[in-house]
């Protein structure tokens, strides 16, 4: 797989210190020996752990800890941010899987409990929880095997890289729940009552709720029809002699009848309240911020998952309600077509990159005459990347093949090696699952059972292997952001002052978009910092190749004016 890394940060004079909890309140932190898992130690309490911290701070340190959702917050809570760290959690998970590491040199007795090993996301996490399984993992021994399993790597650089940017990423992961997303409950509760009425007594529907069910009932002639019973609204609809097999919102987009209209606002007014209604206001906006726990590695190509409230779904109807401080404003970005962009660069396709020199790469790809529309450029990529090679999206394939050969070929090598039950890994060598494992983003079903058919062996490999093509792209866009991220925080921390909350500050990421929170007077030095992070990001993964990644940025009061 062709693709550049150009360099993985200067180390070198950099202490590390590894934090080992030692029972009760007791915690060690010891700079670990070159020649093993030993090395001096110093014993502190619980309740002096961050003024040891902030004292380290100012020359470059290190710090090494079973996973970050266990000490970071206490830190933060005690108004210590540090610069680096090293989260062993997500370092064996990650090394584990990858075909840059040799994982015989990982296993020992206690791997098992590493595998097993959950981040905390307790609302109040105490730094010793009673019964903490990783109180019965050695930090130390684990730091040790990690560092020989980088030291034997044929592609070191590439691990080191993927395992800083990581553990960076669960810094900033902290860092975003502990400042929480400014949010508005006024403006919220206003939404929501032009929306859905007054907030209802409890167990009653809000008022527009209410009046929708009644003409859904009208409509239909079923006066006690509840139209949250997806069997009975079905059954309802058939008995009213449409021709329907389910009561999804394209289904009935395409029939004529009175009851489409109340029934699709009905169940559009109704995804709201269930998943951004009075109920979500009253239990994740906390002193005018709405905190939710980001889990980076949470999926198997390493974007990030969520834990409370939906944060990577937040939907547009009450983004209005998160607006910035007062003398504050958001800064929001997102990259235009991120993924075929890195396949562009990891392919090393330069007629793809050059097409991605335009800000719309899809009406870049019409200009140099590989297809006729912006519509087929975007709807035979989007089958190249994830598996949609019949239909009008195959039939762009050959078009695409012909002009970009290198990228389509690398997808569907990769495709044709999950048919095959290979492994395949992103740029900086994070591997996929084998065919068996769960893949959290594929729709694949189970694997079939011994003896099964073989058409059903087929439709399951055909599966996998639209599940590989894919996990190149979006795991090695993953990379991206995450370097994206690391260098942003730094930059935002530097361009500041004063303690971690009177700084500009990460506050919202999903996959290609962030919001940064920051005093209106370093708005658009922080706009200028975004961009050259995400070049930065570019250079680090790409070197010289020459592919753009440009920028959507918008400075803002309201995340909802940002478009």
């Amino acid at each position: 797989m062709p693709g550049a890394v150009t360099g993985v940060g200067k180390t070198a004079g950099v202490k590390r210190i590894v934090l080992v909890r030692r029972g009760g309140d007791v915690v060690e932190a010891v700079e670990p020996s070159s020649h093993g898992p030993g090395g001096a130690a110093t014993r502190l309490s619980a309740a002096t752990l961050p003024e040891f911290v902030r004292a380290q701070e100012p020359a470059p340190v290190r710090w090494i800890w079973d996973d970050t959702t266990r000490w970071y917050p206490g830190l933060l809570d005690a108004g210590v941010r540090v610069a680096r760290c090293t989260d062993l959690r997500l370092t064996h998970a990650l090394l584990r899987r990858s075909p840059f590491a040799d994982r015989s040199l990982l296993t020992a007795d206690e791997s098992p409990g590493w595998d097993a090993l959950q981040p905390v996301t307790a609302t109040d996490a105490a730094l010793f929880p009673l019964d903490d399984p990783a109180d019965r993992l050695d930090p130390l021994a684990e730091h040790a095997r990690q560092q020989a399993v980088l030291g034997a790597s044929p592609e070191r650089r590439r691990l080191e890289l993927l395992l800083a940017a990581e553990s960076s990423g669960a810094l900033v992961a902290a860092e975003m729940t502990h400042a929480g997303l400014p949010w508005r409950t006024d403006v919220h509760e206003q939404l929501l009552t032009e929306l859905l009425g007054p907030r209802p007594v409890a167990g009653h529907r809000p008022a527009v709720l209410e009046w929708l069910a009644g003409e859904i009932r009208r409509a239909l002639d079923a006066p006690a029809l509840n139209p949250d019973s997806p069997g009975d609204v079905l059954r309802a609809l058939q008995g009213a002699g449409l021709p329907v097999e389910d009561t999804r919102s394209w289904t009935l987009d395409g029939i004529d009848h009175p009851v489409v209209p109340p029934l699709l606002e009905y169940k559009k007014r109704s995804r709201l309240l269930q998943a951004n209604g009075w109920a979500w206001l009253d239990a994740w906006v906390r002193d005018g911020r709405f905190r939710s726990w980001f889990l980076p590695g949470g999926v198997v190509t390493g974007r990030w998952s969520s834990t409370g409230g939906g944060a990577l779904s937040v939907p547009v109807q009450v983004r209005p309600a998160a607006v910035a401080d007062e003398g504050w404003r958001f800064v929001v970005a997102d990259v235009a077509q991120l993924e075929p962009r890195v396949l562009a660069a990891m392919s090393g396709d330069l007629a793809m990159a050059e097409a991605a020199r335009s800000a719309d790469l899809y009406q870049g790809m019409v200009t140099a005459g590989a297809v006729g529309t912006r519509a087929e450029a975007k709807l035979g990529m989007l089958g190249a990347m994830y598996g949609g090679t019949r239909g009008e999206s195959g039939r762009m394939l050959p078009r695409l093949a012909r002009r970009y050969p290198h990228a389509i070929g690398l997808v569907e090598e990769a495709a044709r090696a999950g048919e095959r039950g290979e492994v395949v890994r992103t740029l900086l060598g994070r591997g996929s699952p084998v065919p068996a494992g769960p893949a959290r983003e594929a729709d694949l079903g189970e694997p079939p059972e011994p003896g099964a058919s073989r058409q059903e062996q087929d439709r399951h490999r055909r599966a996998w292997g639209r599940f590989t093509r894919n996990f190149v792209v979006q795991g090695t866009a993953a990379e991206w952001a995450l370097c994206w991220l690391a260098d942003l925080r730094n930059r935002l921390w530097r361009l500041g002052a004063g303690e971690p909350g009177e700084r500009p500050h990460l506050v919202f990421f999903l996959h290609d978009e962030v919001v940064v929170h920051t005093p209106e007077d370093l708005a658009q030095a922080v706009a200028e910092e975004v961009r050259q992070a995400a070049a930065e990001a570019g250079r680090l993964l790409f070197g010289s190749f020459p592919v753009d990644f440009p920028l959507d940025v918008a400075v803002v009061r309201s995340w909802a004016d940002a478009g």
